[in-house]
């Protein structure tokens, strides 16, 4: 009981990150592969409610306006993604279509039991003591059963091995990196990914430094494996990434490195 008590008291240790560890069945690709992705659904639900210029800085999405014929676009757009075949995509057109599939299918998650107040509420995963959607199956690629945790800790960062991918998952909270308002593309991921980068690094729930402490995302505790490995490469990383006035307060960074993370709905009214 103590144990217990003692791990629902730290709540950011209990989402320590998986490591990345590669399904090798989703290697499969075509170098020459000339298939299109088709997201133009995803982009028009995100046209009509991710709203991108609140106070905050935070992109938000309107859950409870979402119209049923725009929540059944997206269930069709998602039915879509998985009658596709992936291992004949090519390595660009495969990682915009994981980070579409994972985002568009986390907010149908949100929708299908909106309202909550936050993602870890619910609990559809199969363990006594997990928390969230994460690791249930819950779609099929190729005959695979697959959950988000797949998604992204089993072939996102294991093929592409781009800490960046970080900054194109999104998982529906205020402390997560913005939901971006334009589908991934073969043409448009590694832009859109490097913008992700600077907008999170330069928000408040990136990077604040106080005195001679540094607050940091947990997202840099939880997967430090793919920043280096160390705090050092992290801060090697945000410094890349960083507006000139952050990168000098990072220079040569001496003080406690503490984290938080702000699991709260991405919810806007």
């Amino acid at each position: 009981m103590i144990a217990l008590l003692l791990i629902c008291a730290l709540p950011g240790k209990i989402f320590a990150g998986p490591k990345a560890e590669l399904w090798p069945r989703w290697q499969a690709h075509d170098p020459a592969g000339t298939q299109k992705v088709d997201h133009s659904a995803w982009q028009a639900f995100m046209d009509e409610y991710l709203v991108t210029d609140h106070p905050s800085g935070v992109n938000l999405v309107r859950y409870g306006a979402v119209k049923p014929e725009d929540r059944k676009n997206l269930d069709e757009y998602l039915d879509k993604l998985q009658e596709t075949a992936v291992s004949q995509l090519n390595r660009d057109e495969q990682m915009a279509y994981w980070l579409n599939f994972y985002n568009a299918l986390t907010v149908q998650v949100i929708l299908e039991h909106y309202p909550v107040n936050s993602i870890r509420r619910i609990n559809i995963s199969p363990g006594w003591f997990t928390r969230g959607p994460w690791g249930a199956e819950l779609v099929e690629v190729e005959g695979e059963k697959l959950t988000l945790d797949d998604m992204e800790h089993r072939i996102l960062r294991p093929i592409w091995q781009d800490a960046r991918i970080h900054y194109g998952v999104n998982c529906a909270s205020i402390g997560c990196p913005n939901l971006q308002p334009h589908a991934f593309t073969a043409a448009n991921t590694d832009e859109l990914l490097t913008l992700g980068a600077r907008e999170h690094i330069n928000h408040p729930r990136g990077v604040t430094v106080e005195d001679r402490r540094l607050r940091l995302s947990y997202i840099y505790d939880w997967f430090q494996e793919d920043f280096e490995g160390s705090e050092e490469g992290v801060l090697r990383h945000l410094k890349k990434y960083a507006e000139p006035a952050l990168a000098e307060q990072l220079k040569n960074f001496r003080g406690r490195i503490t984290y938080d993370y702000d699991w709260s709905l991405n919810d806007s009214p």
